[in-house]
């Protein structure tokens, strides 16, 4: 069921000890089959756009050393029809953002300089986000949950900046994250799957991946 140099088996339906049974009941139809939600997220840099791996559990985002200061401009983006009447939408970045093709522009977006931030499934809020301080979620739950790592927050008097550094990701929203440090790293479940960021890359994140199908234990709903 675990591999401790890895994983602690939490979503292993059987065990070495009721392994024969557990096989039975799939073959036969007696297994439940779930869904998890799974993180989507995409890496734009000058010259590429990488749609990486979805990820069960988290992500860290964050500098490759953990003794380093990560600087990133966090939002929430909109898509925006640039065909319609009106006046031009302006983004902050002085030109319009797109993942995809899709243009969008940013809202709400706050500068922060942090340890990073972690981003969760409801199946990985029970690892490193309760550790870190996050909340433990409803397994069925479709929302990711995003904690800011060891804010560094100077003269937020009326609150605001400090509420934003815990929430959630409802379905539909895109969090968008600008980096600001010379070098940074995506961590994808853990330290095994990793992509590089440099100065300037956008990252796109929401949960729109596809959900994983796994059969479940009887004492998980």
């Amino acid at each position: 069921k675990s591999d401790e140099r890895r994983s602690h088996g939490a979503l292993c339906m059987c065990t070495a000890n009721n392994m024969q049974e557990g096989v039975a009941r799939v073959l036969h139809g007696g297994a439940r089959l779930g869904l998890r939600t799974r993180i989507h997220c995409t890496v734009k840099s000058t010259f590429s756009e990488t749609r990486l791996v979805p990820a069960l559990n988290d992500l860290l985002i964050a500098n490759p050393s953990p003794a380093a200061v990560s600087r990133y401009r966090m939002g929430w983006l909109e898509p925006i029809d640039l065909r319609s009447s009106g006046e031009p939408r302006h983004s902050i970045y002085g030109t319009t953002i797109r993942f995809g093709g899709v243009p969008y522009e940013v809202k709400n977006s706050l500068n922060v300089w942090s340890s990073g931030m972690w981003v969760s499934t409801a199946t990985g809020s029970t690892a490193a986000m309760a550790a870190a301080g996050g909340e433990v979620m409803d397994l069925n739950s479709k929302d990711l949950q995003y904690l800011i790592r060891e804010h560094m927050i100077e003269n937020d008097d009326s609150g605001i900046t400090r509420a934003m550094d815990n929430g959630m990701l409802t379905e539909g929203q895109k969090m968008h994250l600008r980096w600001n440090s010379q070098k940074g790293r995506v961590f994808i479940d853990g330290s095994h799957l990793t992509h590089n960021l440099e100065l300037g890359d956008e990252i796109l994140i929401d949960n729109g991946a596809p959900p994983l199908k796994l059969f479940m234990r009887d004492d998980v709903y």
